[in-house]
C-alpha cells in the first residue's frame, strides 16, 4: 500500500495536485531535534526550476501537524504536509478519457474504477518523491555517522551529458539516466534474510520512486560474466575489510561492513512535448495527443537525493529495529 517500514513506518498521502503533499512517520524516536533549516538543503535539490526539471516550483514550506513540540521529536507519530500552491489543473482537463502513454493513467483509472485523480498523474506522480525526501532527512539523522551520498553516471547514456539535454530540450523529448547510491560508515550486521535481506528492502522502497527501471548492487550485472575468481571479494581483515567491493557491501543479504553501493535506472520521462498515438477510451478511436503542462526534460536529474532518502529509510528501520539508533537522538 502507501506504508513502508516495520520500526521506522512512512506512510505517504496527497496527489499532484491536492491540497497538499504529506508524510507520516510512526516509530520515530522522541527527543530528536528538527528544525527547517535542516530540510532546506534536500527540499533545493528535489526542487524544479533548474535546466533539464519541471518549471514547476513550489515555496516547500513545511507544517509540522503532529509529533513536534518545541523543536523536538514527542515520540507520537510525526505527520508533516507541504501545500500545493502551484498547480495548473487545467493543463490535465483533456486527458480524463485520454491516457497519457508511460504513465499510470490507464492503470490507475482501471484499478480505482475510474475515480483516481488525473491531474498531474494525481498519487502516482514524480511530486509524491517530496514526502519520501522529508522522511529522508529525518532518518539521516538517526543514522549518523553512518553517510549517504548519491551521484548521477549517465544522463542518455553518456557520462557527458549536456549537450544530449540541450537537444532533448530543442526536440521536445525526455531523457533517463543513471543514479549511484553509496552508504559509507555502514556496520556488518544489518538485514534479515530471506524476505528483509538488505537488497531486497532497498529495491522495495527505489522502486516505489516513480520511472524507477531497475538496480543492482556492487558489480551488478556485470557479474553474470564474469570468473568466480574475478567476482569474489577477498577478506582482508577481521572486521570484513574486502580487496574490492563486487557484492556492494552486501553478502547473504547482510551487510560485511565495506560500503553498501548500488545504482538505479530511471526511465525518460513520459510526459513529452512530442506528439504521440494512444487511444480515447470512450470512443475507442485512437488519436493524437499534445501533452500541456509542466514537466521534468529529464528527471533523473533530481533522483539522487531521493534515492538517499529512500536508503536512509530503509537503514534507520533496521538500525531501529535492531536497537542500534544512533547517538545523534537529542543533537
Amino acid at each position: 500500500m502507501n506504508t513502508f517500514g516495520n520500526r521506522y513506518r512512512v506512510q505517504l498521502f496527497g496527489e499532484s495536485h491536492g491540497p497538499a503533499i504529506g508524510v507520516t512517520i510512526d516509530g520515530l524516536p522522541a527527543g530528536i531535534k528538527l528544525t527547517a533549516d535542516d530540510f532546506g538543503e534536500d527540499l533545493q535539490r528535489r526542487a524544479g526550476g533548474k535546466k533539464g526539471g519541471t518549471p514547476r516550483v513550489e515555496q516547500e514550506s513545511l507544517e509540522f501537524l503532529s509529533g513536534l513540540y518545541n523543536g523536538v521529536t514527542t515520540g507520537a507519530p510525526l505527520s508533516v504536509i507541504v501545500r500545493n500552491l502551484n498547480t495548473r489543473s487545467h493543463d490535465y482537463d483533456n486527458l480524463k478519457d485520454v491516457p497519457r502513454p508511460g504513465h499510470a493513467d490507464f492503470t490507475a483509472r482501471t484499478k480505482h474504477h475510474g475515480f483516481a485523480d488525473p491531474r498531474g498523474g494525481g498519487h502516482h506522480s514524480g511530486r509524491i518523491t517530496l514526502a519520501l525526501v522529508i522522511a529522508g532527512v529525518i532518518a539521516k539523522k538517526i543514522l549518523e555517522p553512518i553517510s549517504i551520498s548519491s551521484r548521477i553516471l549517465t544522463i542518455g547514456g553518456t557520462p557527458d551529458w549536456e549537450a544530449k539535454l540541450d537537444e532533448a530540450l530543442e526536440r521536445g523529448d525526455s531523457l533517463g539516466g543513471i543514479v549511484e547510491c553509496k552508504i559509507d560508515n555502514i556496520m556488518a550486521g544489518l538485514g534479515e534474510p530471506f524476505f528483509d535481506s538488505l537488497e531486497s528492502l532497498l529495491s522495495h522502497v527505489a522502486f516505489a520512486i516513480p520511472g524507477i527501471r531497475g538496480i543492482e548492487f556492487g558489480d551488478g550485472f556485470e557479474a553474470a560474466a564474469m570468473w568466480g575468481s574475478q567476482h569474489n571479494d577477498p577478506i582482508v581483515d577481521t572486521k570484513g575489510k574486502t580487496a574490492r567491493n563486487a557484492a556492494g557491501g552486501i553478502n547473504g543479504g547482510i551487510t560485511n561492513g565495506n560500503p553498501v553501493v548500488f545504482r538505479v535506472a530511471v526511465k525518460p520521462t513520459s510526459s513529452i512535448s512530442l506528439p504521440q498515438k494512444t487511444i480515447n477510451l470512450t470512443t475507442g478511436v485512437i488519436q493524437e495527443l499534445v501533452i500541456e503542462g509542466r514537466h521534468d526534460t529529464c528527471f533523473a536529474l533530481r533522483v539522487p537525493v531521493v534515492l538517499e532518502a529512500a536508503a536512509a529509510i530503509v537503514v534507520a528501520d533496521l538500525l531501529l529495529a535492531d536497537n542500534r539508533s544512533s547517538n545523534s537522538i537529542g543533537n
